[in-house]
């Protein structure tokens, strides 16, 4: 992956290859974890590498 920590909604859709509803879903399905930070919702990487892993 990167040097980020975490990705915005639109990045983490660029880097998994799914569209935004499906990121949502699997959001939604608590297999993909979330920060909230005001409205913005941040994805950390760490969260990606075991959703990929898992």
């Amino acid at each position: 992956m990167t040097d980020k920590l975490a990705y915005s909604v639109p990045e983490a859709c660029s880097v998994l290859g799914l569209g935004r509803t499906r990121l949502y879903e699997e959001i939604k399905s608590g297999r993909i974890p979330v920060k909230k930070i005001g409205r913005r919702t941040l994805i950390p990487v760490s969260g990606l590498e075991a959703f990929l892993r898992g």
